[in-house]
């Protein structure tokens, strides 16, 4: 099983829901396209439909929010474009809000929806370099 030695960090403090979703992606992948980065988004782009990134991990998305995460996940091929890095961005301004409280980002009842997605990645990215 390629994808369980290939797991980035972020999945290995995530649920087994989310580990299986990504190594069954990936592994399919590998078999369609060979090892690689492609391998990789692929296995993010079934993540994304079922998991959102909530700091240094991925959690399942709220009932009844299945789908792509972001505009480059919902397309068939990757044609360039901002990924969402893992933020829902097809959730609702409370649910992002509810995501900035739990991760503590300051300023957050001032923060329109655009601004909550982006302090929400950030903080992501922030928390993900200090787990490694």
């Amino acid at each position: 099983m390629p994808g369980r030695k290939e797991l980035p960090s972020t999945l290995e403090r995530s649920a087994a829901d989310a580990q299986r979703t990504w190594i069954k992606a990936h592994d399919s992948a590998v078999n369609e396209y060979g090892e690689g980065r492609r391998a990789h988004q692929v296995a993010y782009g079934a993540l994304k439909h079922t998991h959102e990134k909530v700091g240094d991990h991925w959690e399942r998305k709220e009932k009844g929010r299945k789908g792509p995460s972001d505009q480059r996940s919902a397309r068939p091929r990757r044609q360039g474009g901002a990924s969402g890095e893992g933020v829902d961005e097809q959730a609702t301004k409370e649910h992002l809000y509810d995501v900035a409280k739990r991760l503590d980002v300051q300023g957050r009842s001032r923060m329109g929806r655009g601004e909550l997605l982006s302090a929400i990645r950030k903080e992501n990215r922030s928390r993900t370099r200090r787990s490694r």
